[in-house]
């Protein structure tokens, strides 16, 4: 007796290496593949902008990126002491303005070295819903500003597969050979209501299948793998909405199965149980065993570094 049903992914190609330079823009739920990716010491980079959820947003933050374009003293905003960019998630927010202003451009300037040199490009979208100020400009995140200066709509098919277009059109003219992958985060938009966050979410949908059929980009399923393998409660977090690390972990394996070359996942486990023998604590660090222990660890370390040269088990693990 069959008690779900698991959705069937074949690989996709060119796969993910060491060699591999993968840049995520998008909703929360990239953030969540990247730190999959970083735990295992793969080259990537997040986000220039934070994390942003609507394609619009993402098509700026990836535009913003690609021209190395740095923001200015009047891109900045101030609420309650609080400096902000409506472009930017609040992570770049302080109380001193050039403190915010050289994280972002800090920021802007990363994106631009990695989008240079980057094998993949995967990019989540989370909503079609879009907040408009008052002079006709979107923003990427409210801020917590009051919500009578905002107007509030809903993108449409064609605005969408636009923003995707010029998206693919500008990351292909720089990197002709890049591979870019689009997803749609399982992440519920319950704020915006039950209805409205399904309308958004086929909106989303129906526009990333055009553009994958008239791009020839790939899309991953991790929404229907949420939706339709994962369809229980107990996969999400205690607020419903987002999914849980059981679920964010069974993704990710869906992901590493599709796109990561399987001829390094037998590497990949071996980063792991270093990072873990790492971060170990012994009760009698001047004991022989012990000290057997760091010796063979040492060895480990130095073949794996040998082997890959970018990584350092030296680093904070999952750092850029």
């Amino acid at each position: 007796m069959k008690f779900r049903t698991e959705i069937k992914i074949g690989k996709a190609y060119p796969q993910i290496n060491y060699e591999s330079k993968i840049a995520l823009f998008g909703s929360c739920f990239s953030e969540h593949i990247s730190s999959c990716l970083k735990r295992y010491q793969f080259q990537t980079f997040t986000n220039s902008h934070g994390i942003v959820f609507h394609p619009l947003a993402i098509e700026n933050s990836i535009k913003r990126s690609l021209e190395g374009k740095k923001y200015c003293a009047e891109d900045l905003n101030k609420l309650n002491d609080i400096w902000f960019s409506y472009e930017h998630h609040s992570k770049f927010s302080s109380t001193d303005p050039k403190s915010t202003l050289q994280k972002i451009n800090d920021h802007i300037k990363l994106g631009n070295v990695f989008l240079s040199e980057a094998s993949h490009v995967i990019f989540t979208l989370g909503t079609a819903w879009v907040y408009k100020r008052s002079n006709g400009n979107l923003v990427a995140n409210c801020h917590k500003v009051p919500q009578k200066e905002f107007s509030k709509t809903l993108l449409s098919h064609e605005e969408i597969t636009n923003s995707l277009v010029r998206t693919i059109e500008r990351l292909k003219l720089q990197r002709p050979g890049l591979t870019i992958i689009l997803t749609l985060s399982p992440v519920r938009h319950l704020k915006d209501g039950f209805v409205e966050n399904a309308q958004s979410k086929g909106l989303l949908l129906n526009a990333i299948h055009s553009v994958c059929d008239m791009k020839k980009v790939h899309y991953f399923p991790s929404y229907e793998i949420m939706m339709d393998d994962l369809r229980d409660y107990r996969f999400y977090e205690k607020d419903l909405i987002h999914p849980s690390e059981t679920a964010v972990e069974y993704i990710w394996e869906k992901f590493k199965d599709t796109w990561v070359d399987e001829s390094i996942h037998l590497d990949m486990k071996e980063i792991d149980r270093v990072f873990t023998s790492l971060n170990h604590k012994p009760f009698h660090e001047k004991s022989d065993a012990h000290q057997t222990f760091l010796e063979e660890l040492t060895v480990k370390i130095k073949s794996l570094e040998e082997k890959y040269p970018h990584l350092s088990f030296h680093k904070k693990r999952g750092s850029n």
